[in-house]
C-alpha cells in the first residue's frame, strides 16, 4: 500500500526544509487527512519556509494571507462589487480562493478577521452577501503564528482552534542540521526552485485510498475512551470535541497509510493523539497557577487509557 508519491513527496520537502522529519511526516498526514495545520513557534524556525516547500512541491493553486491587524475579512473571502456597466454586484474572489493557503501569522489579525476562515475551513466554502461559493478541491490551510506572549498578536479563540488537524511546533534545529541550512542558503536554494512532483488529482486519489483504511471498532473504542479521558480531567476546562474525535480517527488512518499498511494499530491512534488534540484543550485557572502542562497531563491520560489487543494484519 506504499505509495510512491508520498515517498517522494517526503524526500523533496527534505531537501529544501532541513530536519524536523516528525513535523513532515505529521503535515503530509493531514494532507491526506484532508485537515488543516496550525504552525505555531517563534519567528525563524522555517515555519513558512515548509508550508511554502509543500505547496511548490505538489501542482495546486497556492495562496499566501500575510495577517496584519488592518486585514478584513472581505480581503480573506472576497466582496461583492458594483459592476457600473450592468448595474449587479458581482463577486470578486479573495485570497482564500485557492487550494493550499498558507495563512501568515494568523494570530496578528483581529478576531472578526480570523473567524473568516471558520466556514472555508469547516465546509470548503464561503459566504458572501448570501451567496455560498465553493473553493476549490483539495483544499488545505496552513497556519502560522508565533506564540501569544509575543507584542501584537491575538490568541486564537477556541472555535477557529478546534476547526485545525492538528498543532505543530518546529523548535530549534539541531547543530547538524543548521550547518545544512547555511549550505542551501550559500547555494542558493530556496523554494522557487521547487518542480511539483504530483497534482490535485492525485491528492484527490489518496484521500480516497486514506478513507478505505480500515479500522476496527475496538480500536475505535480505545480513541474514544481517550477522548473521554480528557473531559473528565479536571486540571481541563473542556475536554476534547466530537470533531476532534473524528479528526483523531482520519489522521490515524493516514498515518497507517503513511507506513503502508491498510488497517490502523492503536499505535497510530497515539502517534497522532498529542499533536491532534493538545490545543483544544485549555487548563484552569488552579492549574495554570500550578504551572501545570497541557501536553504532559495529556500524555499521562494516553497512558492510563487501556490498549486493545489487535491481530497484525498481512
Amino acid at each position: 500500500m506504499k505509495n510512491d508519491i508520498i515517498e517522494r513527496l517526503k524526500k523533496q520537502i527534505g531537501e529544501y526544509f532541513v530536519g524536523k522529519n516528525d513535523v513532515t511526516d505529521k503535515l503530509l498526514i493531514c494532507l491526506l487527512a484532508g485537515g488543516h495545520v496550525l504552525l505555531e513557534d517563534v519567528p525563524g524556525v522555517g515555519k513558512t519556509t515548509l508550508a511554502k516547500t509543500l505547496a511548490a512541491s505538489v501542482d495546486m493553486t497556492f495562496g499566501r494571507i500575510q495577517f496584519t491587524p488592518d486585514t478584513l475579512p472581505g480581503d480573506v473571502v472576497g466582496s461583492s462589487i458594483f459592476n457600473m456597466k450592468t448595474s449587479e454586484f458581482e463577486y470578486r474572489e479573495g485570497a482564500i480562493q485557492r487550494q493550499i493557503i498558507l495563512a501568515d501569522e494568523i494570530n496578528r489579525t483581529s478576531p472578526k478577521t480570523q473567524s473568516a476562515l471558520l466556514e472555508a475551513m469547516a465546509e470548503g466554502s464561503v459566504t458572501v452577501d448570501g451567496t455560498i461559493y465553493k473553493l476549490p478541491e483539495p483544499f488545505m490551510v496552513i497556519a502560522t503564528q508565533n506564540p501569544v506572549e509575543f507584542i501584537g498578536t491575538f490568541p486564537l479563540p477556541e472555535a477557529s482552534l478546534d476547526r485545525f488537524m492538528m498543532r505543530l511546533s518546529l523548535g530549534y534545529p539541531e547543530p547538524e542540521e543548521e550547518f545544512r541550512m547555511v549550505r542551501n542558503f550559500l547555494e542558493g536554494r530556496n523554494t522557487e526552485d521547487i518542480k511539483s512532483i504530483c497534482t490535485a488529482e492525485d491528492i484527490i486519489n489518496i484521500r480516497k485510498e486514506v478513507e478505505k483504511v480500515q479500522i476496527k471498532d475496538n480500536v475505535i473504542e480505545y480513541a474514544r475512551n481517550m477522548i473521554d479521558m480528557t473531559r473528565k480531567e479536571p486540571a481541563f476546562v473542556l475536554g476534547a470535541s466530537s470533531r476532534a474525535f473524528l479528526y483523531l480517527i482520519r489522521a490515524a488512518q493516514a498515518c497507517a497509510f503513511l507506513q503502508g499498511r491498510d488497517y490502523v494499530k492503536p499505535d497510530d491512534i497515539k502517534d497522532v493523539a498529542v499533536c491532534t488534540l493538545h490545543h483544544r484543550l485549555s487548563l484552569t485557572s488552579e492549574a495554570r497557577i500550578k504551572k501545570e502542562n497541557v501536553d504532559n497531563i495529556l500524555k499521562a491520560l494516553i497512558l492510563k487509557v487501556k490498549v486493545p489487543v489487535t491481530k497484525a494484519e498481512v
